[in-house]
């Protein structure tokens, strides 16, 4: 589903040039649910960028569903982006003033479906998340977990190949985070490939794998025995 082969990427900074990713290889198989950890300034977020199509790698390969992802100019890395990814945020980025199910309707604009299937497909993935109630809303009417929520049904709502999900449970509290991390699970035992970029230990290991990055190189990348979230709920 997903390969990446000695992948490098500098950045600029005046006068002198910080190399962040330092020959990453890494992938990913169909239905994975892994989780990608690592301190400030260990490279997760650059290569997190690289995966979601937002930033290019200097050297190396990026291969997605058998595409390989190089040179992409924006409409093209835009449209590959609603094709095959899903993000979810820790800020949720939801739209303000449209409701919970126009949030969610959102990808399914972009891809030219109707308006009356739109709204079919969206309430249907807001009722697989327990907010069919809340359809309505806005994001300012919903609790933290409820947004995130939201987001998480925008993102499945174009059925993408891969969720990218950066830190979902950042901004919600320890209750709240695993009923956030229990339905992740729940749509990765459907067959979804996901991953999570997380700063926080137990929820790595709600994961099925772990990759731990430092000063821009992976230093382990291991299969962990899976916390089910229910359970700690």
């Amino acid at each position: 589903m997903i390969e990446i082969k000695d992948l490098h990427k500098s950045y600029r900074t005046g006068a002198t040039s910080l190399h962040v990713l330092k020959g990453i290889n890494f992938s990913v198989q169909e239905g994975e649910l892994v989780s990608i950890m690592g301190s400030s300034g260990s490279g997760k977020s650059t290569l997190l960028n690289i995966l979601g199509m937002l930033d290019e790698a200097d050297e190396g390969s990026y291969t997605l569903d058998g595409v390989p992802i190089k040179n992409l100019n924006e409409r093209i890395a835009a449209k590959y982006r609603n094709k095959f990814l899903g993000f979810i945020f820790q800020s949720f980025n939801l739209i303000n003033y449209k409701s919970a199910l126009d949030n969610v309707a959102l990808p399914l604009y972009y891809q030219g479906v109707s308006r009356n299937e739109r709204m079919e497909k969206s309430y249907a993935y807001l009722e697989k998340v327990g907010l069919a109630d809340w359809a309505k809303h806005l994001p300012n009417e919903l609790s933290g977990g409820q947004k995130q929520r939201v987001a998480i049904a925008r993102a499945l709502a174009s059925d993408p190949k891969v969720l990218l999900a950066d830190e979902p449970t950042g901004a919600l509290d320890t209750k709240t985070s695993y009923e956030v991390m229990d339905l992740i699970q729940g749509i990765n035992d459907e067959g979804k490939t996901i991953l999570i970029v997380t700063h926080e230990d137990d929820i790595a290991h709600m994961t099925k794998r772990i990759v731990n990055l430092k000063d821009g190189i992976i230093l382990d990348d291991s299969r962990v025995q899976q916390v089910r979230a229910i359970e700690n709920v």
